[in-house]
Formats: C-alpha cells, structure tokens, sequence
C-alpha cells in the first residue's frame, strides 16, 4: 500500500479533529488534581476569581510570583463559565494542547510534506509527555503551544522572508512571557540565531531583531502586567519571580529536583514513549536532516532546549517537552515513511509495554508500597482500590490487537491507530486510578471539612488543592482553637493536645483536644488509619 492511499489520508479532517479533541476533553474531571503543582496552579485561579483581583495572584492568601498572570486568567475565566471543579481548572491546558498539536499539523503542512501532517498530530498527542501535561492544570501546556506557534511562524519569516509571520511570532512570545517568563523567547530565539550560525546567514538576524512593529507588539503585549506587577510588589516581584523562579532554578537544584547532566538521555526518551523506536531512524538520517534547511532549523530548536535544560541544575521532566516537539516531528515524518517490519515491531512492542505496565498499575503500586520508606505512601499505595477498570481495557487492548492484525493495513496506519487506542485507555482509565490512588482523601477531607464549617489550616504538610476543595485558604499553622487542621497521620506529635475529627488513609482533620483529652482519641468517621 502506498502513504498516500493509507487510511490516515482518507479520515476526513473534521473526523480527525474530533478525535484529537475527544483525546484531551474526555474524562478531564475525573481525576482529582494532583498536589503540588496541579494543586497550587487551580487553588491560585480560584482565589483570584473569589476576590475580583485579576492582576495578582495569591495562594492561600500569601502573595504569589511562581508564574505570570496569564494561566491564571485562563483558568479564573473557564471556573467562571463551568464552575470551580477539575475540568475548569485543566481546560485551558487541554484547549492549548489541541493548539500544540494544530501547531505541529501546520508546520507538517508547509514543510515536511503532506503525508507527514496526520502522523505528525498523531506522534505529538499521544507521546506519554504531551498526554500528561496537556491534561495537567499548569502552565506548561500553554507555554509549550506559545512556543511551538512562535517557532512556526519565525521559520515561516526565514524561509520567505514576509513581515506577517515575524509579527505573529512575537506576539506568541509576548503572550508566552504572560505565561512562564523570559524561557518563552528563549528557546524561540537561540532556534534562530543557531540556524543561521549554521547556515551562514547569520547577517539575515538583523532583519529577524530589526522589525519595530515587532518589537512594538510584544512589548504592548506583556510589559503592561510586569510594569503593573513591579509598581505594586516592587523588590518583592523582582526577587520571587525573576530570581527565584528563573535565574536560581537555573543555577541551583530548587525543591530537590537535581539530576546528573544524563538526565536528558535517560528521561526524553521515556517522554516519548510509544514513539521512542522512532528516534532510531532519525538518528540515522541525521545528515539528511542537517543538509535540509527545515530540518536544520528543528535540530537547532531542538538541540538548544535540551542541552540548556541539561545544563540547568533544577531538572523536571516537563522542561525537556520544550525540545522535543521538534523530534516529534522527525519521528512523524519517519513514520510517514516506515516501510520495514522490524521497525513497526519495534512500535508494537513498546506500545505493547507501556501500556502494559501502566494497566499493572495496582500490581505496580503493591510494589512500590513495600519498597518505600514514607509511611503515608505506603498507606495510600497499599490501600489503593481496585483497577484500573479491566473491562475498559479488554474493550482497548482488543480493538488493539484486532489492528495490529489487520492484514490490509499500511503500517503507519496500525502504529498510529494503535498509540491513540492506548492514549484513551491511559487517559481515561490510568491517569484517574493513579490520582484517585494519591489524592481522594485530601478531596474527601476537604468536603468534610466543609461541612463543619470551620476555617482549616494546614499543619506540617503541604496540599493546596485541599484549599480548592474547601474553596478557602489553608494557610500553615498549627491547630488552634475554632480551627481545623490537616495533617499528615505519621507526624502528629505523641505529645500533641488533639483530637482526630475526620481521617482518611493517612491524612486527618484533627482539632484541639478539649482538658485532659488525648491525640489519639477515636475518630468521628472511618478510614484507613496507617
């Protein structure tokens, strides 16, 4: 069978839309969110909407300068349509994902070749990676469809030279400076002025940094919210946002997330997972690449990323997603091409383990629960409930065999068709197992608490989507009285004066106890006690 008579080339595209719009809509309530980053990002959204303050962020009630404004507008204003619950909290997220695959179709459109554009939005939503953050309620989903548009349109200035897509590009930049910072011009940036280093055409860049109207747009559209923010929290601002959360996070390990300089080899390629096979073939063709100008200019992207973000000493796995959607697209035009049997058993196989493994997920957590040491993750991963849901999988992993097996079908055909099978089995069956698994008794506390009808603190622990939960602030302290207190099971003090109020497989609400009374006085309500 010839590319351009595969079944990907006959799908209508209002076909294909849907379906890449199911992938990130459905289900995006159903799993608690994930503390911290989740859990922080939506808690801050809400306090926002609940104030009326749109030009500051707070997090329970302590000012907040981890990220620009922009997320938390998108987030407030989808609360304000849909309610305070978990699918208004990761629809923008999940509506900028759809843009960061659109971005990858449109640069395959243009330059790659039109067979590569389904395979190309194929590779780039259902890449472990994008599928975990483009349904988180964080920043990087958005930044990410900034970057990838931006990117887009200054390779479309350099290949023709016209004005329209220089201005469009910094406009993506500005609006990705509103959302995470001076990365967003960044990587954009060193993407260009690498690729005409290489090229030999390094004089062109006065043409790319010498636009007014350019320069006029992105700083109309992000200096007015930093002037705002400088004007109201002066060296405050200056200190949270750009030393702490870009310069030191660059020079220091923040938060304990260091990592030896291999990290980027051992973690980008899980990220791109079931496509990983991919970057086999790409490597061998990387002289080709190299000596074609598009190719170049997303090797360039991509290099730059992912050697700056190994050279950073706080490593994240999301960071590397800022290099590896120019892979992607390598890997969406060897797939175009694939022609060998051993390649496509290559993609069967690791599709075949990943979600495998993840369909183990209770047998995984069982695993883990008897090899950590915390004593509130064993609780909560040896007590987890059952699943995920076998019957949606035996539905998933025979419609996936049934494909695989398929004796008329191209092989691009089958790999795609079979990674989109997992990707909904992932994400509406192990993505709300595991966060029910972590975070269902913070949620059930919170609506609990709410019910008493107390303010609630949080004392020697850190949630903030329980603060979301209870649609209050939970600022840390410790119990006092007329005040609740969440807590951490394994670290109440024996000689604490309180009484458990609620508890629930790990995690309590206690209150102080009245003269004479103990902590360990039984609980109003049943849980798991670990």
């Amino acid at each position: 069978m010839t590319p351009s008579r595969t079944v990907l080339s006959r799908v209508p595209p209002w076909l294909w839309l849907i379906a890449i719009l199911a992938l990130w809509l459905l289900g995006l309530g159903a799993a608690p969110l994930i503390d911290v980053d989740e859990g922080a990002f939506s808690e801050a959204s809400r306090e926002m909407l609940a104030s009326g303050d749109w030009g500051h962020t707070t997090l329970n009630g302590a000012d907040r300068f981890d990220k620009p404004i922009l997320i938390y507008w998108l987030q407030a204003a989808s609360m304000a349509v849909f309610g305070v619950n978990e699918f208004a909290a990761r629809l923008p997220s999940a509506v900028a994902a759809l843009m960061w695959c659109l971005a990858a179709l449109r640069f395959a459109q243009g330059w790659l070749g039109s067979r590569v554009e389904r395979t190309a939005v194929a590779v780039v939503a259902s890449s472990v990676g994008v599928m975990l953050i483009g349904r988180a309620a964080t920043a990087d989903a958005l930044l990410n469809a900034l970057m990838c548009w931006a990117c887009l349109d200054l390779w479309r200035h350099l290949d023709s030279g016209e004005k329209g897509p220089l201005r469009r590009a910094f406009f993506w930049m500005g609006l990705g400076l509103l959302t995470k910072g001076p990365v967003a011009c960044l990587v954009p940036g060193a993407a260009v002025v690498l690729y005409l280093l290489a090229s030999g055409q390094l004089r062109r860049l006065r043409g790319v940094l010498g636009d007014p109207l350019a320069w006029a747009i992105v700083l109309v559209t992000a200096v007015p919210w930093y002037a705002y923010a400088l004007h109201r929290h002066g060296m405050a601002f200056i200190d949270g946002f750009i030393l702490q959360h870009n310069v030191n996070r660059f020079m220091q390990a923040k938060e304990g997330h260091g990592g030896s300089p291999l990290y980027t080899l051992l973690v980008a390629p899980l990220l791109m997972l079931p496509w990983t096979p991919l970057l086999v073939g790409v490597g061998a063709r990387l002289g080709q690449a190299w000596r074609t100008p598009v190719t170049r200019f997303l090797l360039c992207w991509s290099g730059f990323a992912l050697l700056f973000f190994s050279l950073s000493n706080t490593k994240l796995p999301h960071y590397l997603l800022y290099g590896l959607t120019p892979l992607m697209l390598l890997c969406a035009q060897a797939l175009a091409d694939l022609r060998g049997r051993g390649m496509a058993w290559a993609l069967a196989i690791a599709q075949l383990l990943l979600f495998g493994l993840l369909s183990a997920s209770q047998q995984v957590a069982g695993w883990l629960a008897a090899r950590t040491a915390d004593p509130l993750y064993h609780t909560l991963l040896s007590t987890a409930a059952p699943g995920p849901s076998w019957g949606l999988l035996a539905v998933v992993g025979g419609l996936w065999l049934l494909n695989w097996c398929w004796p008329r079908r191209g092989l691009a055909d089958k790999a795609v068709l079979g990674a989109l099978l997992g990707a909904f089995w992932v994400v509406l069956g192990v993505l709300p197992w595991w966060a029910q698994t972590l975070q269902s008794p913070i949620r059930s506390l919170a609506w609990q608490a709410r019910q008493q009808g107390q303010p609630v603190v949080q004392w020697q622990t850190r949630h903030p989507s329980f603060a979301f939960y209870l649609g209050a602030p939970t600022p840390p302290a410790g119990p006092t009285e007329g005040a609740l207190a969440l807590a951490r099971r394994d670290r109440l003090p024996a000689e604490a004066q309180v009484r458990i109020v609620a508890q629930e497989r790990g995690f309590v609400l206690v209150a102080p106890a009245a003269a004479g009374a103990a902590s360990s006085a039984a609980p109003s309500s049943t849980g798991a006690t670990r």
